[in-house]
Parts: C-alpha cells; sequence; structure tokens
C-alpha cells in the first residue's frame, strides 16, 4: 500500500466513529458553541476544523489541515523494540493540533485561520499539547507485530487486538488505538474506559501483575502532601494501576514513562504513609540506610544482574509489578525482582533473599573496604556465604556445624536464615516493633535490626550484642556452653563477638575446616600473632579448638579448650 493510501486509511479511521458517537459535546468542538475554553469566536461549523467536503489535503480524504512539516524526536529508551520513527498515519494528523506549531484556526479550506476566543492560536499549554519532543509520550509510527510482541515480551499479539484498540491499516499502533477523537465518554477521548488500567492491559500483559499489590490494593490517599493521582478520576491504588507510576504523555521520565523523572519519588508520592500504611520514605532519614538518593539516571532494567555501576534504587531490588504483602522465602515485595545466584549466575525472577543482595554485595565492583579488618579479609557475599565453605551463617543453606546449643527456638541447626534476619529495619516487626519491614534504614550500621558493638573494651550486656543474642541464648553463651572461656572473653575482658567471629562467613578460597570452622575470622586490629608469629585457629573436635595469638596483652602459644582440657594454660 502506498503512503497516500495508507494516510487515507488513517483518516478513515479518524471518521468512521463520527457515525456512532458525538463531537458536539466533546472539547474536539472548537466551534463558538463548543463546552470547552478552547473555541472560535464566532465559527458555528463543527467539523471544519478538521474535515471539509471540498479541497482538503490531497495527502487524506476530507482532510481540513496541512501535515506538519516537523521533524519530531521519537520515543527512545533501553528497553524500546520498535524503534518509533517520524509520525505517520492518524498520528501525525493529531500532531497538526497537538504539537502546537500550527494555528487551531488554519484550514485548508479557509483563506484566513478562523479566529479564536480570547485570542488563542495554537493549542495552549498544558498536558495535550505534546510539542515536537515526543520523548515523554507513548511510542506511536511503529509495527506492531508479532514478531515484535515476542521479541519484547509481556505484550499482546497483535492477532488480538480486535476489539475497541486496533492498529490502522498497515499494522502499525496509532493515536487512534487508545483514542477515538469524536467520542470522550470514556474521558480523554480513550476507546475504553481505563479504571483498572483496562485499556492499558489490552496490549500489556506484564509477569507477576496478578496478585500484586498495584494491582490489588484499595488504599487510598489520605489527603497529605502531594496528591499521587493528580491525571486520573480514580481514587484508589488499584483503580490508578499502571497510572500509580506510568504517566502516557509528557512524563516526568522519558524512558518507561514514570511520572518522575528521580526515581524513588515514583515510590515515595504512596510509601509516604499517604497512601501505603507504612512511611518507607522516612526510613532513609535513619543513621543507616540504602542510599537511594545518591544516583538518578542510573539504574536501567537491561543492565547486567551483577551491578557494575554501582548505584542503588528502589527497583534494584523491588519489581513494582510483582511486589506484594506476605512473607516468605523470598518475601512478597521481592516478587519477581532479579538477583543472581549463589554460583554466580543471574536468577530472574529470585527464589531467595539473598539473591537480591547479591546484586551489589557480591561480585559487583567497587566495593567499599570491609568494616572489620580480618585475618582474611572479604567484600563479596556470594563467596562468604557459599555452602563449600569451612564455616558460615546459614543463609544459603543449613549450616556446617550440628552442635550449637545457644539456639534459640524454633531456630536448629538445619534452620536456614535470610539477609534480613539481621539487616533491616530496627523499629521493625524483626526488632519486635511496628515500623516498615526490610533493609531501607535502621538506627545501627550496617542497616542492622539491633545493635551490635564490635569496638574493643565494651562491657558485655543484652543490648550491646542484642543482634547475636536475637538467635543466640545469652544465657548459653555466658553460661559457656558450648565455649569455655565466653563469659570470661566478652564479660570480664570486654573483648566483642566480632573480635573473634566474622558474621557472615569464611571463603573457602581463603580458609579451610581446621583454621576456619565456628565463624573464626580473628579481628586483626586487636589481635596481634603470638611471640611465635603465629595467628591461626585449630579446630580439634565438638566444642574444642586452641588459639594461637595475641589479645589484650596475653599470649596464646597456643591456649587449648575441650576435649577434656577445660582451657589449658589459663
Amino acid at each position: 500500500m502506498n503512503p497516500r493510501a495508507l494516510f487515507g486509511a488513517a483518516v478513515l479511521a479518524l471518521l468512521a466513529p463520527a457515525a456512532t458517537a458525538g463531537v458536539v459535546d466533546t472539547k474536539h468542538n472548537l466551534s463558538a458553541n463548543g463546552p470547552g475554553t478552547v473555541k472560535a469566536s464566532g465559527e458555528s461549523q463543527v467539523c471544519v476544523f478538521c474535515h471539509t467536503p471540498h479541497n482538503s489535503s490531497p495527502s487524506g480524504p476530507l482532510w481540513n489541515r496541512r501535515t506538519p512539516g516537523t521533524t519530531y524526536t521519537p520515543y527512545t529508551s533501553s528497553t524500546v523494540i520498535g524503534a518509533p520513527g517520524q509520525p505517520t498515519g492518524a498520528s501525525v494528523l493529531c500532531l497538526s493540533c497537538h504539537d502546537g506549531t500550527i494555528a487551531l484556526g488554519e484550514v485548508l479550506s479557509r483563506a484566513d485561520p478562523i479566529a479564536m476566543n480570547g485570542g488563542v492560536t495554537t493549542m495552549p499549554a498544558g498536558r495535550t499539547r505534546l510539542g515536537t519532543d515526543l520523548g515523554d509520550d507513548h511510542p506511536v509510527s511503529f509495527v506492531y507485530s508479532a514478531t515484535l510482541a515476542a521479541q519484547r515480551g509481556e505484550l499482546v499479539a497483535p492477532s488480538a487486538l480486535t476489539g475497541r484498540v486496533k492498529l490502522d491499516a498497515s499494522g502499525q499502533l496509532q493515536c487512534t488505538a487508545c483514542h477515538n477523537p469524536h467520542d470522550d465518554t470514556n474521558g480523554k477521548f480513550l476507546v475504553l474506559p481505563n479504571r483498572a488500567s483496562a485499556l492499558c492491559q489490552t496490549c500489556h500483559v506484564k509477569n507477576f501483575w496478578s496478585g500484586a499489590s498495584h494491582g490489588t490494593s484499595t488504599a487510598t490517599w489520605n489527603g497529605a502532601g502531594a496528591n499521587p493521582w493528580p491525571t486520573t478520576p480514580w481514587t484508589n491504588v488499584a483503580d490508578n494501576a499502571c497510572e500509580n507510576c506510568h504517566q502516557p504523555h509528557n512524563a516526568g521520565s522519558r524512558a518507561r514513562l514514570l511520572r518522575n523523572v528521580v526515581e524513588e519519588n515514583n515510590c515515595f508520592v504512596c510509601h509516604n504513609g499517604n497512601v501505603a500504611a507504612k512511611n518507607i520514605q522516612a526510613e532513609f532519614n535513619k543513621f543507616s540506610f540504602h542510599p537511594i538518593m545518591n544516583t538518578t539516571g542510573v539504574h536501567d532494567p537491561k543492565e547486567p544482574a551483577v551491578v557494575t555501576a554501582r548505584h542503588v534504587e528502589c527497583a534494584d531490588c523491588h519489581n513494582p509489578h510483582g511486589a506484594r504483602a506476605g512473607a516468605g522465602n523470598p518475601p512478597g515485595p521481592l516478587t519477581g525482582a532479579r538477583g543472581v545466584s549463589l554460583t554466580g549466575a543471574e536468577a530472574n525472577p529470585v527464589a531467595y533473599t539473598y539473591q537480591v543482595c547479591f546484586r551489589c554485595h557480591a561480585d559487583s565492583p567497587g566495593k567499599p573496604p570491609p568494616r572489620t579488618q580480618r585475618l582474611l579479609d572479604q567484600t563479596n557475599t556470594r563467596l562468604e556465604f557459599d555452602t563449600v565453605n569451612p564455616s558460615y551463617h546459614p543463609v544459603a543453606g543449613p549450616g556446617k556445624n550440628p552442635n550449637v546449643p545457644s539456639l534459640i527456638a524454633p531456630l536448629t541447626t538445619s534452620s536456614t536464615i535470610a539477609c534480613t534476619d539481621c539487616h533491616n529495619n530496627s523499629s521493625g516487626p524483626k526488632a519486635g516493633g511496628t515500623g516498615p519491614n526490610g533493609p531501607h534504614g535502621s538506627a545501627y550500621a550496617p542497616l542492622l535490626v539491633r545493635q551490635y558493638i564490635t569496638g574493643d573494651n565494651v562491657s558485655e550486656s543484652a543490648s550491646t550484642y542484642a543482634l547475636c543474642y536475637g538467635c543466640h541464648s545469652r544465657s548459653s553463651i555466658l553460661g559457656n556452653q558450648s565455649f569455655p572461656r565466653h563469659s570470661r572473653h566478652v564479660e570480664r575482658e570486654h573483648a566483642p563477638c566480632n573480635i573473634c567471629h566474622d558474621p557472615h562467613g569464611v571463603s573457602a578460597t581463603q580458609g579451610n575446616s581446621i583454621n576456619n570452622s565456628k565463624l573464626i575470622n580473628f579481628d586483626t586490629s586487636i589481635v596481634r600473632p603470638n611471640r611465635d608469629g603465629i595467628l591461626r585457629y585449630e579446630s580439634t573436635g565438638t566444642f574444642s579448638g586452641r588459639c594461637y595469638l595475641s589479645c589484650h596483652g596475653e599470649n596464646h602459644g597456643p591456649k587449648s579448650y575441650g576435649g577434656g582440657s577445660g582451657w589449658n594454660g589459663w
């Protein structure tokens, strides 16, 4: 089909609905009797602003406006597949008014432009004036093919678009797929009501959306702060659905048409306690927090699973199309998120909470130095939690040690825990509080759910090592049930847990079952080699071992315990 025929077909698509729908009562009636504020000062004809029975544009039957001679900036992003180019068909006809470059009263059938009321000439500034930069608008004028739908994913096949949402005669998606210029029954001249994003979901079928909070929550705005839904008539989360975050025209963020250019602001407008029950935004004002406000425009859905340009945004941990309430592994809020497996491969979607954490805290370059200077330094958490290690906290699998008498029920040596059992909100449910769950912010660094003092010479108390005592019985530890000198070290010598134990684990590439079991990896800012220059721990069996070191002025050359020896030399 040649371009002139295509253009004609597009105009016919515009004209066809006129027989069953009334444009008279809509803002597209620009006559002096029209209901809108933008209208002619004296012209009584309604259709003349777009159509004429004679002397119409040769590029389209009965079209009464000239084609804009404009070069447009089309929508683009890292995730777009259709590669929209210059507007064609019905879209370029719509733009003859909506780009704001041609006077509304400039029609081909009149020698002089039709005078408009109040001195208005072109489309006034506002959401309906799209301008010539279409990079912040839903893409149009691209072939919506079965191949594109398959490549892009999460799109219906074009053969399914047989209802009110239709492609044009050339198989292109145009403005008229969503808008009927003659009928404003559904508002914004939409071909379907968009409550619960029914129109959006005619084409877009997002993975994990069924049951997700953004599609099911009936939470409403409490009236405080900014209106989260300034461009829709809907008043709760479920009814706004896609439009909770996205804006199809004049979006704040060009790629993916988010309402706000600052990523987290798309979340905070609801997650500030004014719509969602919990105030997540306030968590990022705490002493320790994930620094989501440090970068803008760095995160990209197409970036590798392992974050290479160090940053963190809400969408690095949460898939907004899948997030929901609930617990489990992974918890509901992480449903549909991407991550990295224990082997270093991409996990999409994640099956475990730790896989989300591994995106930044495992193989990602540019990590800060370790917080504790260890005998064996390691900042790759994937290697620290590897189940082939000599010892590790049981995050990626049950631990190695079958004898841990200090564990508080229901924990056993067969249990696993999540990163968020230790790294979480210090005023949230994990800490016995009522604040939001999750490692957004905490009073204790690094994002710890409870206090964990790592400095030397600190008096022992239930609060000093509250993080450890959340899982390990204080009475068991101080009762020396697993190590006969726990009490002496912790209470009398004021040696912190952290001086001996590395809380994540010891990589198998650095340690072995003899020297680095029981999470022993000394803090070398406190512990020194002994007089013979030796610094190590050796396991000699269940509840037994020996230490070669110097600490608090005491030489261990070595000192042994267990196996009936008690504590040799002390």
